[in-house]
């Protein structure tokens, strides 16, 4: 296997991660916790009996911000593997780069929104699922850069192969 082929194996194995971080960090109510119970983005529970969170516009930028990250992803994701899948085609990498930096650069929006909502609040700290959305970033990062190393190394040797080499 040529370095190309790794760096978007590479690309597509740091996106799948960079995915299941975003869908778990999204889905669950984890975000929060303080002494009475936890909360996330779509609930908040307290002393086991969840509700609904009424909407808060800092909340609901977040929470869109994070869905579109993971749609992002996804859809990245899926682009990297149709490039990965189809080597005869002349598919290139620069956007699938683009959507998952697109991706991390939402995710980045929603976590600092997030951060600066509650990062003064007494008693409240950030828990497990806040954190695995901040463990998605450099993945869904490195991912891009993976694809668009490749497409650097495949824009190289079509330019190169036109040359005459005598050895």
């Amino acid at each position: 296997m040529g370095v190309k082929r790794s760096l978007q194996s590479g690309g597509i194995l740091l996106s799948l991660v960079a995915n299941v971080l975003m869908v778990l960090s999204t889905a669950t109510n984890y975000w929060t916790r303080q002494q009475e119970g936890h909360s996330g983005l779509w609930q908040e529970c307290n002393h086991g009996i969840c509700s609904s969170i009424p909407c808060q516009t800092t909340l609901a930028v977040t929470v869109a911000c994070m869905v579109l990250a993971v749609g992002v992803g996804v859809v990245g994701m899926v682009m990297g593997l149709r490039i990965r899948c189809h080597e005869g085609e002349s598919l290139r990498g620069q956007t699938t780069s683009a959507f998952l930096f697109l991706g991390g650069l939402l995710l980045l929006t929603a976590l600092i929104g997030y951060t600066v909502k509650n990062a003064w609040k007494n008693n409240v700290f950030f828990s497990w699922s806040y954190f695995s959305g901040w463990l998605a970033l450099p993945f869904s990062i490195l991912a891009g850069f993976c694809f668009l190393l490749a497409d650097m190394i495949m824009q190289s040797t079509d330019a190169i192969s036109g040359f005459p080499v005598c050895l």
